[in-house]
């Protein structure tokens, strides 16, 4: 069996970034260095979500089914800078060479990832392997990679759901919802850096779990649906999450085994 592993990334605006390529001091807040960047944005494109290679990594969560088992947790610790989370997300990678899933990967997780890794140096071979590497099984990854966009080994749900098409992009939270699962609990998008500032990192962890759990979870629903799971398998699956989670002490985990409903 493939190891399977679902991955989330959560972000803030790169202060020290902004700094840098706006020239602003210490007497500038961090605070007033976000807001400048925001309005920034604001006037250019009407909205103020910042350029991917602008967000600082904070949270990367996973989710990985391996031979009997499943866990779900957050890489590093709260003290971990970012270079060394992105560096220990591309080690298991480099380990397990996973079907990695994510909800939207190819159009924020992983351009992140790649951005903020080259800043800091990161090395991830066997991610970026597509048929030339040294690996002995490297001549498959001409035709199934991490990096092109129509090869599995990186599953975008959304993408594919969509039929790669922009338009037709579903909301995680709300699929999920949809399909009896939980959905986000705890923050939305938008509540991070309020929370980063707020010193509430276990928090955004916590959120970033759960969305995790959702996007795991459906992935063994599209599974079901074409076909790789039979009706049996997929309440299997179900059920050894659910009895993984169930051991779990975190009140987040308790919240939404209470509001899984399918």
């Amino acid at each position: 069996m493939t190891p399977v592993l679902a991955f989330d990334i959560e972000t803030v605006p790169d202060i020290a970034g902004l700094r840098k390529l706006h020239g602003l001091g210490k007497d500038v807040t961090d605070r007033d260095v976000a807001d400048m960047a925001f309005q920034l944005r604001r006037q250019a494109t009407g909205g103020d979500f910042l350029p991917l290679h602008l967000h600082r990594v904070i949270v990367i969560s996973c989710a990985l089914r391996e031979r009997d088992s499943f866990r779900v947790w957050s890489l590093g610790d709260t003290e971990d800078d970012e270079g060394g989370l992105i560096q220990r997300f591309f080690d298991g990678v480099e380990k397990y060479t996973p079907q990695i899933v994510s909800w939207n990967g190819g159009g924020f997780d992983f351009p992140v990832l790649h951005y903020r890794g080259l800043i800091h140096g990161v090395k991830a071979p066997r991610y970026w392997d597509m048929g030339e590497g040294d690996y002995r099984d490297s001549r498959d990854f001409k035709w199934n990679n991490y990096i092109s966009r129509y090869h599995a080994r990186h599953l975008d749900l959304m993408d594919l759901l969509a039929l790669y098409q922009p338009r037709a992009n579903a909301p995680l939270d709300d699929l999920a919802q949809l399909v009896g699962l939980p959905g986000k609990l705890g923050l939305e998008g938008a509540g991070v850096w309020p929370a980063y500032q707020a010193g509430k990192l276990a928090d955004i962890r916590n959120y970033c779990e759960i969305d995790v759990a959702n996007t795991y979870l459906l992935f063994l629903r599209f599974q079901l649906m074409r076909g790789a799971l039979t009706g049996e398998q997929h309440a299997a699956e179900c059920d050894l999450v659910r009895s993984i989670l169930a051991k779990a002490a975190e009140p987040h985990w308790k919240e939404f085994l209470q509001r899984w409903r399918t």
